[in-house]
């Protein structure tokens, strides 16, 4: 996966490097037509052959105006063309391991669920290799869960908050007369996010029946009104 990630970073740097190099050309084609039409606008009066030579200085003028508006554009886009490669080479180093962080959190929910499938007794016998057997596991899944967290991968267990559809799915409700409506009182499997980008919303039973919500001031009231589907009505 490393080498792979490696090449692909390679051969992103590669296409930026050849993009900002085309804008560099014509910037510097279009300088250098300038340039030439300047040169040309300064010594043409002196050509008696020919148009007026005021005709002959407007039409100079004109043709200087219109290289100069290329040349403007032109450095426009060698500076949108800098800017979308610095742009994707942040997104590349930010999500880059997207499908990977994907593909191991189904490693964190067989963890978890190996430490859950444990009798009580069994941590609380008197087998010495099967509490050892049962702290190795805890510890692997602190190290690994502390590597998510090294690489901004964030794990969603949002029980006592309220619904959000954004990183949240409702599978069920349950009448809840205490708590607010729309907060999530179980979890069913926990969710993640790296940075800002959802990877695995968290599966989750919503409250109904108790006190609505406060509101912030100006927000839909249909916000908080969840679906099992997990999207807002």
């Amino acid at each position: 996966m490393t080498e792979k990630k490696k090449a692909a970073e390679k051969m992103q740097a590669e296409r930026d490097a050849e993009a900002a190099a085309r804008a560099d050309a014509e910037a510097e084609a279009a300088e250098e037509a300038l340039a030439d039409a300047n040169q040309t606008s300064e010594f043409a009066t002196g050509d008696g052959a020919g148009a007026a030579p005021d005709d002959r200085i407007a039409a100079l003028e004109a043709e200087a105006a219109s290289l100069r508006d290329q040349l403007l554009r032109a450095l426009a886009e060698a500076e949108n063309t800098r800017r979308r490669a610095e742009r994707d080479r942040s997104e590349a180093a930010k999500y880059g391991a997207v499908g990977l962080a994907r593909d191991l959190l189904s490693v964190a929910d067989n963890l978890r669920r190996a430490l859950e499938a444990v009798p009580e007794d069994a941590r609380k016998g008197g087998i010495d290799w099967a509490k050892d057997l049962i702290t190795g596991v805890e510890l692997i899944e602190k190290d690994f869960l502390d590597a998510f967290a090294r690489h901004g991968i964030e794990k969603l267990e949002p029980v006592g908050q309220p619904f959000d559809h954004n990183f949240h799915q409702a599978m069920f409700e349950l009448e809840d007369a205490e708590k607010p409506a729309g907060t999530v009182i179980q979890l069913m499997q926990p969710g993640y996010r790296l940075h800002d980008r959802l990877l695995r919303a968290a599966m989750v039973g919503v409250s109904r029946g108790g006190p609505k919500p406060e509101k912030a001031a100006g927000e839909a009231d249909a916000a908080n009104d969840v679906t099992p589907e997990g999207r807002s009505e």
